[in-house]
């Protein structure tokens, strides 16, 4: 596993999640691998009484993934809803990890997703050989997650056609599958649960029905509350990617992530950090994921086309990328923002510079 560019999370942090189940004493669900404190524990990090550090791995409201958590230990099931970059995905991932220890039963929505997507479809060979039976049934991630006991994940549910959403509502309710080219059912057994993933920006592609929302129990992810958890998060999502990728050690970037940041917030918040100016916001989502991304970059440029040190040069490509989603009508946001932010902040004058010669 070694060399696989993104392992899984319970793979990841098999160690974490080892240690965490040898010393988790409260009561767990039925098939849960940790209690729902334990999980917590696992997502936001903090000291085991053995001593053991436990990595954060969403940094935010606790209440939320409390909410999150007891959810899933019920017969509802789990909508994370929130702009771009909120870590939806990334928290689904770690929810399935530590609860089922297993991430891998994921339904990708898309405007072409299908029934059998959801549902099943069937080894057509098989079927023409034989006829429906049990051994042509191509169980989909959903019916391995309802016959095992796991958690099953639906990313990008609004994206979804309206009436394949629906496909769900029996599963949700009724905890069963029929099949009736086969005369039989696939009932869930304990532990079957699922969480989706939905962008607060997709509203009105594919809404949900009201049946279908009844079944959830939404959270939603905010952006981060302050810079200082924005700072911390890119930082720590920055070291990690960094080990993955193998990139070379470098001294910390801390200066060019709050920069980053700070302009990441201001542009999405249309103001700026001391409120004193009003600012035109470009048409991208400026994500905290976007924000990592282009910190990522500026390191891979600093590391192979720089002296070793992440400087404005390096950063300066990935933030035009990064807010001219739409080179026409983000230029002119951009260029003011420029001329009347940067510009005029003493210590960003080489950013300045960097910047204004890409454009």
């Amino acid at each position: 596993m070694s060399d696989v560019l993104r392992q899984r999370a319970e793979h990841q942090y098999a160690a974490e999640l080892a240690t965490l189940a040898d010393t988790d004493r409260l009561p767990r669900p039925p098939q849960w691998k940790l209690s729902p404190q334990a999980v917590v524990t696992y997502l936001l990090g903090g000291k085991l009484a053995n001593g053991v550090e436990i990595t954060p791995k969403y940094i935010g409201n606790r209440r939320l993934m409390e909410i999150a958590v007891a959810t899933l230990a019920t017969d509802r099931a789990l909508l994370l809803l929130g702009v771009p970059g909120t870590a939806k995905s990334w928290v689904s991932e770690h929810l399935a990890a530590a609860i089922s220890g297993d991430s891998s039963l994921l339904v990708q929505g898309t405007a072409g997703t299908s029934e059998e997507a959801l549902r099943y479809g069937w080894n057509y060979a098989m079927l023409l050989a034989k006829g429906p039976s049990p051994e042509a049934l191509v169980p989909s991630p959903m019916l391995n997650a309802m016959r095992n006991g796991r958690l099953a994940r639906v990313e990008e549910l609004t994206r979804i056609p309206a009436d394949v959403q629906d496909t769900l509502i029996t599963m949700l309710s009724e905890k069963t599958l029929p099949v009736p080219e086969l005369g039989i059912d696939f009932q869930a057994i304990k532990g079957f649960n699922v969480i989706a993933t939905a962008n607060n920006r997709d509203k009105g592609v594919n809404d949900l029905s009201s049946a279908l929302k009844r079944r959830f129990n939404t959270v939603i992810l905010p952006t981060p509350d302050s810079l200082h958890e924005e700072i911390d998060i890119v930082r720590s999502r920055l070291a990690a990617l960094g080990k993955v990728l193998e990139l070379p050690d470098l001294p910390p970037a801390d200066e060019q992530i709050r920069r980053v940041v700070t302009i990441f917030r201001e542009l999405r918040n249309g103001v700026t950090e001391d409120r004193k100016t009003q600012l035109k916001a470009p048409s991208g989502s400026l994500s905290t994921a976007e924000a990592i991304s282009v910190m990522s970059n500026g390191w891979a440029m600093a590391s192979h086309f720089g002296d070793g040190v992440v400087k404005a040069d390096d950063i300066a490509a990935g933030l035009l990328g990064a807010v001219l989603k739409d080179p026409v009508q983000d230029r002119a946001p951009w260029q003011e923002y420029l001329e009347t932010v940067v510009k005029e902040r003493d210590d960003w004058k080489d950013l300045y510079r960097a910047c204004r010669a890409l454009d």
